[in-house]
């Protein structure tokens, strides 16, 4: 006699059954469909192109370069296999001493130097999924909160609350003033889970932003540590985005506004990092904790068992970010590339009058698409969003999955694909836009325009879903922001 699912889903905790992991989100949904109908240029030009997916394969070639240069890196090659047995056989959760060493100098280095980092201080976990998880069960318990600002990175919901039993309260940021966090807006969180009797650990902030692209300024960022000191709860910085700022304002990390000697608690900072966005390695699952707080790094050193990096990629990176000339290199190209193709994929967007939030940080650009709602909600933005998923067979990320306050924005990531790919993308996104405009204005002729990818829209669906701002009704006006128009 065989088990059902729900018989099967008995024998097992509450925990792995749950939904906590979060893949019914249309963030996951988004890469199941490109994974049932990827795009090949050759093999499957029609199918769909991946632009959820924040990865950074800019300097792949930088990359492989230095490999083929230093084979002694690995310890499966001819070059390095006289080391292969003390890696094979070693693994301290501490973590070799010279990836620490390499790591804390790399940090040190992406942030312009202006600050330096313990060696003793860092943590290593299974990427920053593993690390955000760690710092969350090191500062709170089940049913303790982080404040979190909106739109946020929809993983957090997994990372850290799944497993932990910890909440994310959301803080409210809108466009109104580019979503940036405000004092009040903190204060109004932290008093609505005072009343529901909820207790605020920690407050969670991601600079740069993922999905804005922005960066935090030296005023936000001491108003967020005075906020935390008086308060006294944590501030946890992911700062994965760190080397993906191209061009000005500059980034500035948490660790220099605390030694500015503001008179902060040095015991309640702490910060995510990896290896994943900045130099495009999240397969090798290198995530960090640095804390301020010895309690923290002897806790979390000891969690760090559960999700530990391998000593054969330890070895690799160490050796590899020990390479000043290369890792001078590689930062300076890496943010060059992205600049060049942020700039090329939003004046595209800017040609058929579509605009994205001003970033200058971050694999992705906020991209608004307000004004292609029939109206203003979340249920528009999701009729849209499937849209662009299965007509155009663009798998971008709409705004509520990242709990986005306003419906209508979109994340799209372009730094995981090929010039030639991006441009194929480009091409889709602009040729939907302007089928979009001549499916709503009356036309002689009820024939649709057909693109050099032999895109078409039906009409029918694309009047029954979306309208044009001069057809939005009056009693359902589109809310402003200081945008600008991408260039």
């Amino acid at each position: 006699m065989g088990f059902t699912l729900s018989n099967q889903q008995q024998l097992l905790s509450k925990i792995a059954t749950g939904n906590g992991h979060g893949e019914n989100s249309p963030y996951f949904d988004g890469w199941k469909a490109y994974d049932s109908d990827p795009f090949h240029p050759t093999k499957n030009p029609n199918g769909v192109i991946q632009m959820g997916l924040a990865e950074n394969q800019m300097c792949f070639d930088l990359i492989q370069e230095w490999i083929l240069n230093n084979p002694e890196a690995s310890i499966c090659t001819a070059a390095g296999v006289n080391e292969f047995k003390d890696i094979a056989i070693f693994q301290d959760y501490h973590g070799l001493p010279e990836f620490r060493n390499a790591v804390a100098n790399f940090m040190g280095k992406v942030r312009g130097n202006r600050v330096t980092f313990d060696a003793d201080r860092i943590v290593m976990s299974g990427g920053a999924t593993g690390a955000h998880e760690m710092i969350a069960f090191c500062l709170a318990d089940p049913g303790d909160a982080f404040l979190v600002p909106v739109p946020y990175y929809p993983g957090f919901d997994r990372d850290l609350g799944w497993r932990t039993g910890v909440q994310l309260i959301p803080v409210a940021c809108d466009s109104s003033n580019n979503f940036k966090v405000t004092r009040a807006a903190l204060e109004a969180a932290y008093e609505k889970a005072q009343k529901a009797n909820i207790r605020v650990k920690g407050l969670l902030i991601t600079n740069p932003s993922n999905p804005l692209g922005t960066v935090l300024d030296r005023d936000t960022l001491i108003s967020l540590v005075t906020f935390i000191n008086e308060k006294k709860i944590h501030l946890v910085c992911d700062e994965i985005y760190a080397a993906t700022v191209f061009s000005q304002p500059s980034f500035i990390s948490i660790a220099e506004i605390i030694e500015e000697n503001i008179g902060c608690n040095r015991n309640l900072i702490h910060i995510v990092y990896s290896l994943s966005k900045d130099m495009g390695f999240p397969g090798f699952r290198v995530g960090i904790v640095y804390s301020y707080n010895d309690a923290v790094v002897n806790c979390a050193r000891k969690m760090s068992s559960f999700g530990l990096v391998s000593t054969q990629t330890q070895h690799l990176i160490a050796s590899m970010l020990s390479d000043n000339e290369f890792v001078k290199r590689f930062i300076a190209q890496s943010a060059k590339r992205l600049k060049t193709r942020h700039m090329r994929f939003t004046m595209g967007l800017a040609q058929v009058s579509t605009n994205c939030l001003k970033s200058n940080g971050g694999l992705f650009v906020w991209m608004d698409l307000r004004r292609l709602l029939k109206e203003q909600t979340f249920e528009a933005e999701m009729v849209l969003w499937r849209t662009i998923i299965h007509e155009v067979k663009l798998n971008v990320s709409p705004g509520s999955s990242f709990h986005c306050p306003e419906p209508g924005w979109f994340r799209v990531c372009f730094a995981n694909m090929d010039d030639k790919t991006m441009e194929v993308a480009l091409t889709r996104i602009r040729t939907f836009v302007l089928q979009n405009k001549e499916a709503i204005v009356p036309r002689k002729s009820n024939r649709l325009w057909h693109s050099n990818l032999r895109l078409s829209f039906q009409s029918r669906r694309m009047d029954d879903t979306m309208m044009s701002p001069c057809m939005m009704s009056p009693h359902t006006p589109i809310p402003q922001s200081p945008l600008v128009r991408a260039t």
